[in-house]
């Protein structure tokens, strides 16, 4: 059957994760199978008020599935929110002749791809963000690769811990969300881990659990916690505040020296791991099989395992889930 679309744009929108390349590798060539052009559109939604974008082929997307970041570049664009903007965005479409667009991003970057689709410009979102805080789907593009790059971290910080008797705060990413905190928490075996999704007491859940467990043999000490803890506005001050006065107070009621590192943007670089490369590439495909059919307001997900698809507004209304056992799993097993 002949394809409805002839072009489709692909764009990478918000902050940069580990996935993006093979998903733009996979969109890339599977239109290009189906005979459909596309377009690589830079610096995300900016690129289509800018008009700045390439024609890609099968080449353009060579070498890139082993690359962290984006290709195409990324930003967060406020004229897009605008109708104006909107409109500047279209009209480069029409004039490209893209019928169809894949965004690559989070939810802010699928409600403008919503936008554009009820404006009759299909599109297909693709959740990628380091997070993993996107509530209709179970797994997002950058997840995986960020928390081995905390674990290869945190390997590292414990040595010297370990050397030394000594108690690390370790601050990860997690906007809203302590994914990324929770699970890394349990593969670097922490004492304690600190997480929005739960009310935490320092006293309790630090100090008293770090004062029990010295008492069983263990003299050195990891803490996670995730920086969305704190309020979005200021967080770095905010965060960094927290994580020194929280070494303070362990300092001072344990007597165990207590030092913290933040993990900063280290965590959203490096190779994307086997998986990401694995779901890049199967949501990519199924962004181009929707596409190639007319379909677009939808968002491509992970669910019970495996790769479907949701109305974008669905899809952005969807209430955020939290795995209490996973987190019951780390408090009863990191001691």
């Amino acid at each position: 059957m002949e394809n409805k679309v002839k072009a489709i744009g692909v764009l990478t929108s918000g902050g940069d994760a580990p996935g993006m390349n093979p998903a733009v590798r996979a969109v890339t060539r599977a239109a290009l199978y189906k005979g459909i052009r596309v377009f690589g559109i830079r610096k995300g939604y900016k690129g289509l008020i800018e008009r700045d974008a390439v024609e890609l082929n099968v080449r353009s997307v060579s070498d890139i599935i082993h690359r962290g970041g984006t290709v195409l570049y990324t930003d967060r664009c406020l004229e897009f929110k605008e109708e104006p903007g909107i409109q500047k965005g279209i009209a480069f479409c029409k004039e490209l002749g893209i019928e169809g667009l894949v965004v690559i991003g989070g939810d802010g970057s699928f409600r403008g791809a919503r936008d554009l689709s009820i404006r009759g410009i299909p599109c297909v979102g693709i959740p990628g963000t380091i997070d993993n805080d996107i509530n209709s789907t179970e797994y997002t593009l950058g997840f995986d690769t960020s928390m081995n790059t905390v674990v290869e971290m945190v390997d590292r910080i414990r040595d010297t811990c370990q050397s030394h008797d000594r108690c690390s705060v370790v601050v990860v990413m997690g906007n809203g969300a302590g994914d990324i905190a929770l699970c890394t928490g349990i593969a670097c075996g922490a004492t304690a881990v600190i997480i929005p999704e739960k009310p935490y007491d320092i006293q309790k859940d630090v100090i008293d659990r770090i004062i029990e467990v010295r008492k069983t043999g263990k003299q050195h000490f990891i803490i996670m916690v995730a920086e969305g803890i704190v309020e979005k506005k200021d967080r770095e001050e905010k965060i960094y505040r927290f994580a020194q006065d929280l070494s303070h107070e362990i300092e001072s009621k344990t007597g165990v020296v207590t030092r913290a590192t933040i993990l900063g943007h280290v965590q959203r670089g490096g190779s994307p791991t086997v998986r990401d490369r694995v779901v890049a590439s199967q949501m990519g495909y199924h962004a181009v099989e929707l596409l190639s059919k007319g379909i677009g307001n939808r968002v491509v997900v992970m669910k019970d395992g495996r790769i479907t698809d949701f109305d974008i507004l669905e899809a952005l209304n969807m209430p955020k889930t939290f795995d209490e056992e996973l987190y019951n799993i780390a408090n009863t097993i990191s001691l």
